[in-house]
């Protein structure tokens, strides 16, 4: 937890609010990569690319 406070203070003080969406959509397909491995998600996932 301490690193996402670390990255929202950064991104407050240099004003790079710009990176949020990039960061929640490495975050969203992260969270992907991990469900679809082993799991009864994994044709849905592989469905949508």
């Amino acid at each position: 937890m301490g690193f996402v406070l670390e990255l929202w203070t950064f991104m407050k003080v240099r004003k790079k609010f710009w990176l949020l969406p990039i960061f929640v959509m490495m975050a969203i397909f992260g969270g992907l990569v991990v469900l679809s491995q082993g799991s009864a998600v994994a044709p849905f996932i592989y469905t949508i690319f």
